[in-house]
């Protein structure tokens, strides 16, 4: 059980959930107490320890009912129907196998693991043997339904389906040379006969269910890459939803790319000059090894971000992207803006990530629903905070600069760029439209070191790389 808790584990991860090690050895911890026999607790049991977010249950329950309903439910349902079709009771059932299987002791015929699994409903052997089977004949990596009949020959021969065959016919000729009561042996030749077919069965079954496991893997690729290229402005509430979870997995891929930077940093590049020098006693022989332990620091990063009606859901995005980046900068301070400017440096300090950009964005700290004054915001930032503006700070606006034929006043951000390490400019428009109507795009761009249209995802993740690699 613990191979296929690992495995589902991988399957969540593979749709988006964030299962850690961590959580995984508690959804053993579960199963060692609540067990396998309920299966909603088992359920219950496992999306507890592995589910951290609302918004991951319903695609948890989702992945649950298609992986755990595999081979083992499926013998289940073919033990079934093989009951049904010998049209015996449960108890009787029993009686029959524990007949037939000291019949076979009796006779001392020899049996290959399948058979002997499948002819004793042994489910947990059987269910092992077609795992392996399913391993060998490459099953995981159905993807198309096109694909269900060759995965499905290629599963019946990695299982020995043909030899099975073969067996259970010498196995028939061996008891018909056996005196058996004739009520007996009219059964035993259906249960012969259905075996072979439940086994088809589930094989069937075990391919259709992988391609339904693999299919939602897919699904949520494809909703995702057309996600990524669709624009912040057209999203409807549960795409920004999803939008969100994916912005909150690019911070913390750059999160652990950064952090193995700056593991690399402590230790230092190997330094050959030194360590050459080092060892000239040594006659060259490198005993010591010298490294260069000089450390960049860390750069300070400024965010100003329009969020006016006509870009909310593009600051919003943005905000959240800043904030889940918090702490890999010495600092980092948030202003928004639309005629007038409000820092929410410490709203992001202070709160959660969801609270502190409902409270930046519901309109207690500027007024979000005036006209955008570009030029008016600029001269107060360029008042009271360009003296926080460094050679090591990285300056972002995210806005469309229209300036609602305001003046522009350029000129600030020509003096923040030459106090600034950059100054890089989001616009959430296209292209196409910059300096038409009242645009000042073409004013504000000659003054920045890089501006990039950044409306959709796909966008923000070639931006944000770019950042990252300066």
């Amino acid at each position: 059980m613990e191979e296929k808790i690992l495995e589902f584990a991988n399957v969540l991860r593979q749709n988006g959930l964030c299962v850690s090690p961590a959580e995984t050895l508690d959804a053993f911890a579960v199963i060692s107490v609540l067990g396998l026999k309920d299966r909603s607790a088992f359920k219950a049991g496992l999306r507890a320890a592995m589910v951290k977010r609302s918004p991951d249950i319903s695609t948890f329950d989702e992945l649950f009912e298609v992986y755990f309903s595999g081979a083992g439910d499926a013998i289940k349902r073919t033990t079934q129907a093989t009951i049904e079709r010998l049209e015996l009771s449960p108890a009787q059932f029993e009686a029959f196998l524990k007949e037939l299987r000291e019949l076979l002791d009796a006779t001392q015929y020899d049996l290959s693991p399948l058979a002997w699994a499948l002819l004793n409903v042994d489910a947990g052997r059987l269910e092992r043997l077609l795992r392996e089977a399913a391993n060998d004949s490459g099953l995981a990596g159905i993807r198309r339904p096109f694909q269900q009949g060759q995965q499905t020959y290629a599963l019946g021969n990695a299982l020995g389906l043909a030899a099975l065959e073969h067996e259970i016919e010498a196995l028939r000729q061996h008891l018909q040379q056996l005196d058996l009561a004739p009520g007996f042996r009219g059964t035993l030749q259906r249960f012969l006969d259905g075996r072979l077919e439940d086994l088809r069965d589930i094989i069937g079954d075990m391919v259709r269910l992988r391609l339904d496991q693999n299919d939602l893997t897919v699904r949520e690729t494809v909703r995702m890459r057309g996600l990524a290229e669709k624009s912040f402005y057209y999203l409807t509430e549960e795409e920004m939803r999803r939008m969100n979870e994916a912005v909150t997995k690019l911070a913390r891929r750059l999160k652990n790319a950064i952090s193995i930077k700056r593991r690399r940093a402590r230790r230092g590049r190997f330094d050959v000059k030194a360590t050459l020098r080092d060892n000239l006693q040594h006659g060259g022989v490198p005993f010591r090894i010298r490294f260069d332990t000089r450390q960049k620091q860390k750069p300070r990063v400024l965010v100003l971000c329009d969020v006016s009606d006509s870009v909310r859901n593009v600051s919003r995005f943005m905000l959240q992207f800043v904030y889940s980046l918090q702490d890999l900068y010495s600092k980092v301070r948030s202003f928004i803006f639309v005629s007038e400017l409000g820092e929410v440096t410490r709203l992001f300090e202070e709160n959660g990530i969801h609270e502190a950009l409902d409270l930046a964005l519901r309109g207690d700290v500027v007024n979000v629903y005036a006209h955008s004054d570009f030029g008016r915001v600029f001269r107060v930032f360029h008042r009271d905070f360009l003296s926080s503006v460094n050679r090591r700070t990285t300056v972002i606006i995210l806005g469309d600069a229209r300036n609602n034929y305001n003046v522009p006043h350029e000129w600030v951000v020509k003096d923040i760029k030459q106090k600034a390490k950059r100054v890089v400019w989001l616009n959430p428009e296209n292209k196409m439209t910059w300096g038409f109507g009242d645009s000042e795009m073409h004013r504000y761009a000659p003054h920045c070191t890089m501006v990039e249209e950044c409306r959709n995802l796909n966008q923000l993740y070639r931006v944000i790389d770019r950042l990252m690699s300066g």
